[in-house]
């Protein structure tokens, strides 16, 4: 048990790091730099809606991880909580965990499609200079890529080893939220 408390505190550790480093970056981003005006165009309109769906998709693909947990499976949750014993056994939602290691590939390649199309609606060159922006970008092509090297067949060995690593981060996922929260503070009215 003392090792499963010592896990989660240095993941609350780096989540809270992440934040405060986040939220001092926000105060001299939103008193240094001017927001762009926003432009209200049917393009822009198109991104805040892929926008929408594609956090509804990175919610799909994290709630994978909090039932994997819950459930006690699971390389992470083996790590995180290697003497956790799940309270119930429910079959249903196994069953649901099992559609959701089949399916979380496909839902994961429409979540990097649908950030990556709100990105690119949204004109990043406008925010180009607030490094949450380049920093998701590079987080969501992070995630991407080494999903793909863990999906593709054809991947040697030592790549897949490390990109499963790499890929199954909660430290990645952290960040990637934090910082699209923050960003869109900073850039919305």
């Amino acid at each position: 048990m003392q090792q499963s408390i010592k896990n989660i505190r240095n993941i609350l550790i780096y989540t809270a790091s992440v934040s405060l480093i986040s939220l001092v970056y926000f105060i001299y981003a939103y008193s240094s730099y001017p927001v762009p005006e926003e432009r209200e165009t049917f393009l822009s309109e198109v991104g805040e809606f892929f926008g929408k769906t594609g956090l509804g998709l990175l919610g799909f693909i994290y709630l994978r991880t909090v039932l994997k947990l819950m459930l006690g499976q699971g390389k992470l949750a083996q790590r995180l909580l290697p003497d956790y014993q799940p309270p119930v056994h429910s079959s249903a939602l196994e069953q649901l965990l099992a559609w959701m290691n089949r399916t979380h590939v496909y839902f994961g390649i429409a979540a990097i499609a649908v950030m990556l199309l709100h990105i690119s609606l949204m004109d990043i060159s406008r925010y180009s200079h607030i490094l949450f922006f380049p920093a998701l970008l590079v987080l969501i092509v992070w995630q991407g890529l080494f999903g793909m090297f863990l999906a593709w067949r054809y991947s040697p060995a030592e790549l897949k080893k490390f990109s499963h690593v790499v890929h199954a981060q909660f430290i990645t996922g952290i960040a990637i939220g934090i910082f699209a929260f923050f960003g869109h503070i900073l850039i919305d009215d």
